[in-house]
C-alpha cells in the first residue's frame, strides 16, 4: 500500500511541474485525493458494498470537485490535473499512465446495465473539456485536443480533435511514462482541408489561365466565365 502511494505522489511529480514538495502534493492536490478516495470506493464497490461504496464517492466529489464512479477500474500512475468537473462512469476502463485534465468526462451513452463507457488505453493524454462517451476503446499513446467530443474508437497513437472528434494517424510513438503536453501543436484537420481546397484551386486556376493557352483564348475564357458568375449565358444573348 505504501509503495502504491509512494508512487501515485511521484506521478504527481512527473506530470506537473508546478509540484514543489510532498507535503505541498499531499495537502493541495485534489486529483491526488480523488484518486485516493476512489480506492477505497472501489475496495468496498467490488465486495458487494454498494452504498458505502457510492457514498465515498460522494463524499469525493464534494471534496474535490471530482466524480468518479466505484465501479470505475483506474491503472496506476493515474494522474488528475486540476480535475474540478472531472466526471468517470462506472463501466470505465483507465489503462496505466492516464492524464486528465479539468473538465474531462468519461461517460455512457446507454440506459441498459452494460459496459457503456469508454476504455482508455495506457499513456493517453485527455485535454481540458474534453468528451468521451459510449462504449468506445481508446488505444495507447494517443492524445485527445481539449473541448472535442469523441463517439467513435481511436487507433493506438493517434491524435484526436474537434466536434465530433476526427482522427489523425500519428507517426511518432510516445515514450511510456512520458507525456507531450503541447496541446498548441495539434493538427487542426479543418484547417488542412481549407488549405487543400485552397491549393487545389490555385492549381485549376494556373491551368486554365495559364497553361497550354494562348492570349486570345485566357480572354475568351475569362470572359464566359465572368459572364456565368454574372448569371448571363452568352448563347442566349447572341440568340436574340
Amino acid at each position: 500500500m505504501f509503495e502504491r502511494i509512494k508512487e501515485d505522489i511521484e506521478t504527481v511529480f512527473s506530470n506537473d511541474p508546478a509540484a514543489k514538495s510532498t507535503i505541498e502534493v499531499v495537502l493541495c492536490y485534489p486529483g491526488l485525493h480523488a484518486l485516493w478516495f476512489h480506492k477505497i470506493a472501489h475496495w468496498f464497490w467490488v465486495r458487494n458494498h454498494k452504498l458505502i461504496g457510492r457514498f465515498i464517492s460522494h463524499l469525493n466529489r464534494f471534496f474535490t470537485g471530482i466524480e468518479i464512479h466505484p465501479g470505475a477500474q483506474i491503472g496506476r500512475r493515474f494522474f488528475i490535473d486540476h480535475g474540478m468537473g472531472v466526471v468517470i462512469g462506472e463501466t470505465t476502463i483507465v489503462g496505466d499512465d492516464v492524464l486528465l485534465y479539468k473538465g474531462v468526462v468519461l461517460g455512457g451513452t446507454s440506459l441498459e446495465a452494460k459496459k457503456r463507457h469508454p476504455t482508455i488505453g495506457d499513456n493517453v493524454v485527455v485535454g481540458t473539456n474534453a468528451i468521451v462517451l459510449g462504449d468506445i476503446t481508446i488505444g495507447k499513446n494517443c492524445k485527445i485536443g481539449a473541448g472535442s467530443v469523441v463517439t467513435k474508437p481511436a487507433p493506438p497513437n493517434s491524435t484526436i480533435v474537434g466536434i465530433p472528434g476526427k482522427t489523425l494517424q500519428s507517426i511518432k510513438e510516445e515514450n511510456k511514462h512520458v507525456h507531450d503536453l503541447e496541446h498548441g501543436k495539434i493538427p487542426d484537420p479543418i484547417t488542412d482541408i481549407l488549405n487543400t481546397l485552397i491549393q487545389r484551386q490555385e492549381e485549376l486556376e494556373r491551368i486554365v489561365y495559364h497553361e497550354n493557352r494562348n492570349e486570345e483564348d485566357r480572354k475568351i475564357m475569362y470572359n464566359e466565365l465572368k459572364e456565368l458568375a454574372n448569371g448571363t449565358d452568352t448563347k442566349e444573348d447572341k440568340s436574340e
